[in-house]
């Protein structure tokens, strides 16, 4: 369980690339609320994945 908590960030970003590639890959691109879904993922797994690290850290 703790590994996983130490590798949600980065499972977070994961997530938000692959459905940016599903998007494309299935002509989702025109739906604002689809790549805003997949680029909120990605910022919130780096903010996610750099407040876990600095809790790590200290």
């Amino acid at each position: 369980m703790n590994t996983l908590l130490k590798n949600l960030g980065i499972i977070l970003i994961l997530l938000g690339v692959i459905l940016l590639f599903i998007s494309e890959a299935t002509d989702l691109v025109d739906y604002n609320w689809f790549t805003g879904g997949a680029l909120g993922l990605q910022i919130a797994g780096l903010i996610t994945h750099i407040i876990m690290n600095k809790r790590i850290q200290d």
